[in-house]
């Protein structure tokens, strides 16, 4: 062989290693850092802490099982001892509100700004004041952030950011997502200053049954839910 037909077939070897599974949980599991067990107390929270906000993240939708069943809560774990103060909360709102962009994670957020600088609510901040509270305050989404939402995360400076369903498990489930993880995109804002910490897959015994039916005809219902013309409806 030539040295020119060597180099040729060594390109090829890499460029084949390169394509493997290019979305896939196996080709991205390689490259990331394993998150820490969500059952142990990390900040001096503990789980059973976790799991009650995970919950309300839960409970924050708007009926027991819309087609997008992605809820949020952002909590005060910082100046509130105990189970902490809930801040406010959001859901999927895209269908709602034509908005495409209000996924649970950016509605909280949307929500929690308006009512930090309501001047007839419980904070009345100024704008700046409500820009760095956020680094005080904890997010919970009972589903992994799409890549937007995660941005929107770290870009507001949160302490926390916990989730329950993992973006492989979506997938798995029939959602289509943009498969960029949420750890990846944390561990690309190192500009950003302060790391938010991230706790993933809190409670997805009680999570993944919210995103499991829509593409499953033969899943159960959530519960309050049965089956009318092969979708969940409210019973």
């Amino acid at each position: 062989m030539t040295k020119l037909t060597n180099l040729l077939l060594l390109l090829s070897s890499v460029a084949g290693l390169g394509s493997a599974h290019p979305h896939g949980h196996e080709a991205r599991s390689i490259h990331q850092a394993p998150i820490g067990d969500p059952k142990l107390s990390i900040n001096g929270i503990p789980f059973s802490t976790r799991a009650h906000w995970m919950r309300q993240a839960n409970l924050a939708l708007n009926a027991p099982c819309p087609f997008a069943a992605f809820g949020s809560v952002i909590v005060n774990h910082t100046a509130t001892p105990g189970l902490g103060a809930l801040v406010c909360t959001g859901a999927n709102s895209n269908s709602a509100t034509g908005n495409p962009t209000l996924h649970g994670e950016m509605a909280a957020i949307n929500n929690c700004s308006a009512i930090l600088t309501d001047p007839s609510g419980p904070y009345k901040l100024k704008p700046s004041q409500a820009l760095a509270a956020f680094a005080d305050l904890t997010l919970y989404t009972n589903a992994e952030s799409c890549p937007m939402c995660a941005s929107a995360i770290r870009w507001a400076g949160f302490k926390e950011y916990v989730y329950g369903t993992s973006i492989d498990t979506l997938i798995k489930k029939g959602w289509g997502q943009i498969r960029i993880s949420s750890l990846e995109v944390m561990a690309q804002s190192f500009d950003l200053g302060k790391p938010t910490r991230l706790i993933g897959e809190v409670l997805t015994e009680e999570t993944d049954g919210f995103f499991s039916w829509q593409f499953d005809p033969e899943m159960k219902c959530p519960e309050g839910c049965g089956r009318v013309n092969g979708t969940c409806r409210a019973s």
